[in-house]
Parts: C-alpha cells; structure tokens; sequence
C-alpha cells in the first residue's frame, strides 16, 4: 500500500505522475458534472426533492458507495487495470495515461456544453485503449479477454435498465390501481429519493474504482510496482476521488440534472422509484461481476423504460437519440483522440 507521504515523494520524484494525477481528477470532476448528476435527475424532475439537497445526498451516498465497495469486491478496478498494456516503458506509459486523460476531459466537457449526459466510464475505457494502442503499435496493447467485458456491460446495463425500468412500473400500474393516488403519491415520492440514493450509491462504487484505478495505475508505474500488488486503495485516494467527484457534481449538475429529469421524460413518483431500482439493481450486479458498465447508460436506459411503460409518446425520443449518438460515438471518439494525443506527447516528451 502506498500511504500519502510516499505519493508525495512520488511526484517530487516525477513530474508526469503529478500531471496524470491532476489529469484524472479532472476526469472525475466532469463524471461528477455528467454521470454522477445523472444519477439523482428524476427525483427532482418530479419535485421528490430539491436540487441542492439531492446534490447533497449524491455526494454523501458517492463517497459511501465508493469506499463500502472498496471491502466488498474489487472486480472492477482489477479489470480496468489488466484490459490495456502500456509496456515496461515508465515514462511511456505515463505520458500515454496523460494523453488518454486529456481526451476523456475534452468528451466530457464537450458533452457538458451541450447538456448531454455521456458515459465517462466508456470514455476513460476508449482514451486508455488508443493510448496503448499508440504506445505498443498493435493490437498488443489491448487484452481483448477483459475489453470484451466492456461490450457485455454495454448491452447488459441498456437492455437490463430498459426492461427492468418497464416491468416495475408496469408491476406499479397493476397492484396500484385502485389506490389513492394522493397516498402513493407521498409513498413513491419517498420511496424515489431512496432509490435515487441506490443509485449514487453505486454510482460512487462503479465509477470510482474505475478512475481510482486509473490513479493507482500511474502511482503504481511511477514506484515501479503492479497494480495488483497495491493491496487495495489507500484511504486518502478514495476521499481524494469523492471530493472531486462531489465539487464536479455541485458545479457543473443542474445542466444534465435539466435535460434527464425534465426535458427526456415527463414522469411521475412511481415511475421515477422504478427507473432507479432497476438501475440499482443492475449496477449492484454488474459491479460484484467485474463489468466496467456505465451508470449513466443504465440509469438513462432506466429512465425510458419505466416512461414508455406507461405512454411511449411520454417519452421525448429526440432526447434520447441525441444521448445514444453520444454514446456511439464516444468509443472512435476518444479513441482517436487518445491515439493522438498520445503520438503527439511521445514526440514532445
């Protein structure tokens, strides 16, 4: 383990390690603006809670999520740092974890801009494998047996959140019919910020040890030791990483918070419990299996499914395409730019 005085004398030691570092809290930062917020947009797009106190609970429940998951499994942390292969080159590969930063930055903030909620989970997956790809000069830089857990995550946190979305709210419709919609009403309002709470809470366990993953990657690189040989994150990078994802989501949230919650589908309490026990419920397996998923993609995917349960027109498909446009392109996208930056840097540096 390395404690926090040994990663100080690390940068000293190594200026790249500082730049990468800084580079991949920034990386957390924009996932704080765009995934994390994400995560608790339909409890207030249905006045469950107001924005500044769901910010509040996203914060508290990422970092619980974060560390709780850190003594539970470290599935996906393990198959984030064996998916790419940077070689025995130090400096290399940490000029190339600086370039595969970079590019997840730009996406993300690009994607901010425009109030679009895309995964940086796919977009550090992408920027890390242009970057090996760059560095190896073939496909040597890619273990395909872990990348290929990428493309099952994919498709199970979009399939699962849809249809799980769906089914709940169609459960909902069926035993809740002849109920006073005032008492539901109050129920499911409740009953939303909780799971909207189970949501943050492994979104702070997904993406987080994806992106603390990453840090420990270069710190790892930097001592000259195997990432797996770390036993595990130190405490001071798991505060690190929820602070920073918590300043992201405080800042930069209501912009995605806006388009997810009240402009892709007008939903109501009951709708907005099943969207985020679904997502909770796919996440959680997700995660204890190793699947590097995307929150966003499961929570959105979520969200339509438990809207078109109940009307298909409830739910604004322009919305929706723009966000899987995103998401299609978000792989080639910053791939390329990874691949780049990376070239560009091994010249320069």
């Amino acid at each position: 383990m390395v404690d926090f005085n040994q990663f100080l004398q690390l940068m000293q030691q190594n200026p790249f390690l500082a730049i990468v570092v800084f580079l991949v809290l920034g990386s957390i930062f924009v996932n704080g603006a765009t995934d994390a917020a994400n995560a608790i947009a339909e409890p207030i797009g249905t006045r469950s809670i107001g924005v500044n106190a769901a910010i509040i609970m996203s914060v508290i429940c990422n970092f619980i999520g974060l560390v709780a998951m850190s003594f539970i499994s470290y599935a996906v942390a393990d198959t984030m740092s064996s998916m790419v292969n940077f070689g025995g080159d130090t400096h290399a590969a940490l000029v190339s974890l600086a370039a595969a930063t970079i590019a997840i930055v730009a996406w993300g903030v690009g994607a901010w801009i425009f109030g679009i909620p895309t995964s940086e989970s796919h977009a550090l997956i992408a920027g890390l494998t242009g970057a090996a790809l760059a560095v190896s000069g073939n496909f040597s830089g890619v273990n395909f047996d872990e990348w290929v857990k990428v493309i099952y995550g994919l498709i199970f946190s979009s399939v699962a959140g849809y249809f799980a979305g769906w089914l709940i709210t169609k459960f909902i419709r069926t035993t809740c019919r002849n109920a006073e919609r005032r008492k539901t009403d109050d129920m499911f309002g409740k009953l939303q910020v909780i799971g909207a709470a189970g949501v943050a809470l492994m979104h702070g366990a997904q993406d987080g040890q994806k992106f603390m993953s990453t840090a420990m990657l270069a710190v790892a690189l930097s001592a000259g030791i195997r990432v797996q040989d770390l036993n595990g994150f130190p405490l001071w990078i798991e505060v690190l990483c929820a602070l920073t994802m918590a300043i992201g989501t405080a800042i930069g949230g209501k912009r995605i918070i806006k388009k997810v919650g009240m402009e892709m589908v007008q939903m109501e309490k009951y709708q907005g419990f099943a969207a985020s026990a679904s997502a909770t419920a796919s996440l959680f397996i997700a995660t204890i299996t190793g699947l590097p998923v995307s929150t966003t993609h499961a929570k959105t995917a979520a969200i339509m499914g438990a809207g078109a349960a109940k009307d298909v027109r409830s739910v604004n498909w322009n919305v929706a395409k723009e966000m899987v446009y995103t998401w299609i392109f978000t792989f080639p996208g910053c791939g390329i730019i990874g691949f780049v930056l990376t070239k560009i840097f091994l010249y320069i540096f």
